[in-house]
């Protein structure tokens, strides 16, 4: 009996799979619907997406990859309106062959008067953008959005770019009810296929038979009394294959969403299936073998004009290079001049690319490129300078993590020296960046050092020290509750360039009403130096004041130890945690608060001085508290040594940060003598 049930259960759920949604016939039912069983506070929800992606071949072009795309998605509210704009990104690049977007068709359906009522997507509602030198985005606004609407939109992409598939995403920010995809290919062509994200979905493998039928000129020679004759003749041909076919589907799919503090990216733990081209083997050929190592991926890449060929072309910078370093003499004073030379010739485009979207000479001379442009470029000189230079091929935090040998999983590069005492580390993207201090959003775990010989070594990104902010406050209390103080913080490495990066373009009023809006205090004086000096610490100093920081109760004042650098809350709610907790980097906070009491007052208790530590020597928290004369001396020290912790640690990561702000809010009490 329970195989009967089994068996009608997966003979259910393979036809409930197996139903056609068919293209512009929408129910009641769905327009009906107010919110989406499965996830109440979804805005919006797709409820069906599919795609069908396959290999057509035309005898005058050869094989293209066609895919068919339908989703409909469902409106519950307002904030889902934003979903009825569909995007399409797709190759264009100012030359050479093009993908295509066409036969697009959409549909609005609305209930009115308890009637279904149609709008018709118009063609002026569709539009074109150029993104950059290689893509365009194809712009979508359905008509007649309303609280309730389904929309209805399918659409073909033509691409002659037959060693490339798309990814497929099973993922979305709003929950999906159901997934069909179907990817279909030649014998010929080998792809390996890698999941993505922490969403997985199974596939079916089926094969079927197909026949192409094609052209083929042959030539004929004859002997004649006059001499040979060469004829041609056009020739109708034909062979059999063998189609391979993978089906995903899925029901239910839930949203990517957290809500939970320092996920690096959402994207990266996206549900997905990577296609990789292997091997392509035409019959009566030979095997073009494209992935099959990192060494692999690498040559590929430096053969490329745009990335490897920029690295040779020296000439147009040979002269500036020379009156640059002419009073130079270190190593390290040769490599930060030059990495801010770049950084002021050449401004990023804020384009990202491994390749180069202009040639460093063109960026150059007009003072604009892509990251490739700058960092091949920074690459180049420092070659010219005798250093030990080579490209760093990483991916951006929101593009992922190549975890193995691709060439799609890099859309970044950087700069690296290597130097007796280790590699060095340069991205001339940002006008903050130093030596060995990256840009956050390219702080990926690790990247590829390439070679020209074609071999290329792993090098770690994020840094094994630590960034930091280090601040001494001074204050002075009062009778009747007030406090005023000095304080004076120290920041280093990334923490440095992101102050730099969120502050310097601001007003200095501006960044004061920030802080004193943050941390309910009023400030007087102000400084900041080396803020545009990279190569040392950044400081920061202010003299503040504020009537909000003591607790006057019976009598008796209460001030908590780091007044407002308190951690009030613990960051993780969550009872579970699926996704990394992501720092970036090693980081340590330090406080050194010292508090005078007004005269005629005593302290009538302390906290207790506390040590809490994390397994794998993760972190540690150190607190000490002590009185000396009418002065209370507080220094509190947070770190942690790992920029991931993975989902295994969280529970005790949340205790941890239980008992931080558990000892960070404790009271220091001080009564009259």
């Amino acid at each position: 009996m329970k195989k009967i049930t089994s068996l009608l259960i997966l003979l259910i759920t393979l036809t409930s799979f197996g139903q056609e949604i068919k293209f512009g016939k929408v129910s009641k039912q769905e327009l009906e619907e107010k919110f989406y069983p499965k996830d109440s506070i979804a805005e919006a929800a797709y409820l069906f997406r599919s795609r069908k992606t396959y290999y057509k071949y035309n005898q005058n072009s050869g094989f293209n990859i066609i895919t068919e795309a339908h989703v409909r998605i469902k409106i519950y509210n307002k904030e889902g309106f934003k979903k009825a704009n569909e995007i399409i990104r797709y190759y264009s690049p100012d030359e050479g062959s093009r993908d295509k977007v066409h036969e697009i068709k959409g549909y609005t359906f609305n209930l009115e008067n308890n009637k279904i009522v149609k709008s018709k997507l118009a063609k002026s509602e569709i539009f074109d953008e150029k993104l950059s030198k290689y893509y365009h985005l194809k712009k979508i606004a359905m008509p007649a959005i309303k609280e309730g609407s389904v929309i209805d939109l399918k659409y073909k992409i033509t691409s002659p770019y037959i060693r490339n598939i798309d990814d497929l995403k099973f993922q979305f920010d709003i929950p999906v009810k159901k997934i069909n995809y179907q990817i279909e290919h030649p014998e010929w062509f080998v792809f390996n296929k890698t999941p993505k994200g922490y969403f997985l979905v199974p596939f079916t493998n089926s094969r079927r038979s197909g026949r192409i039928s094609f052209h083929e000129r042959v030539r004929q020679t004859s002997r004649g009394a006059v001499g040979v004759a060469v004829t041609s003749t056009v020739q109708n041909r034909s062979i059999d294959l063998i189609y391979h076919k993978e089906t995903y589907a899925a029901k239910d799919v839930p949203a990517l969403r957290s809500g939970e503090p320092f996920v690096s990216s959402i994207q990266t733990y996206r549900g997905g299936m990577k296609y990789e081209i292997s091997v392509i083997k035409y019959p009566n050929s030979i095997p073009e073998m494209l992935t099959a190592s990192w060494e692999d991926v690498v040559k590929r890449i430096y053969k490329s004009d745009n990335f490897g060929g920029e690295l040779n072309k020296s000439a147009f910078f040979k002269k500036d290079l020379q009156t640059l370093l002419a009073n130079t003499s270190t190593d390290s004073e040769k490599i930060t001049t030059i990495l801010e030379f770049v950084k002021a010739k050449v401004k990023w485009n804020e384009y990202y690319g491994k390749y180069t979207d202009v040639s460093t000479k063109k960026a150059y001379k007009e003072g604009t490129g892509n990251v490739a442009a700058i960092n091949l470029l920074l690459t180049s000189m420092l070659l010219e300078a005798g250093f030990k230079a080579n490209p760093v091929l990483t991916s951006t935090r929101r593009n992922g993590i190549p975890v193995s040998p691709t060439s799609s999983g890099f859309n970044y590069v950087i700069a690296s020296v290597t130097l007796p005492e280790g590699i060095l580390l340069l991205d001339a993207t940002d006008q903050y960046s130093s030596v060995n201090v990256l840009p956050f959003r390219v702080m990926n775990w690790s990247g590829r050092l390439v070679k020209q010989d074609g071999t290329s070594l792993r090098v770690p990104l994020v840094p094994k020290k630590h960034t930091s902010d280090e601040s001494f406050i001074s204050a002075k209390l009062f009778d009747d509750g007030t406090i005023e103080g000095m304080i004076r913080t120290k920041y280093t490495g990334l923490n440095a360039l992101r102050y730099r990066n969120r502050n310097n373009p601001l007003k200095e009023e501006d960044v004061i009403a920030k802080l004193e809006d943050n941390y309910s205090i009023e400030i007087d004086t102000f400084k900041v130096t080396n803020d545009k000096n990279i190569t040392k610490p950044l400081i920061r100093l202010f003299k503040f004041s504020s009537e909000d920081l003591v607790e006057g109760i019976g009598g008796k004042l209460y001030i908590e130890p780091l007044l407002f650098f308190t951690t009030e809350t613990n960051p993780f709610k969550a009872n579970e945690r699926k996704y990394p907790v992501d720092f970036g980097m090693p980081w340590k906070d330090k406080y050194t608060v010292t508090i005078a009491i007004p005269e005629g007052y005593k302290v009538a208790s302390l906290p207790e001085v506390a040590a809490i530590g994390l397994p794998d020597g993760l972190g540690l928290f150190k607190f000490q508290i002590t009185q000396l004369s009418n002065k209370i001396k507080v220094i509190s020290i947070l770190q942690f040594n790992e920029g991931i912790i993975i989902p295994k640690y969280y529970q005790e990561l949340k205790e941890f940060f239980k008992q931080i702000v558990a000892k960070q809010t404790e009271k220091i009490v001080i009564t009259k003598s």
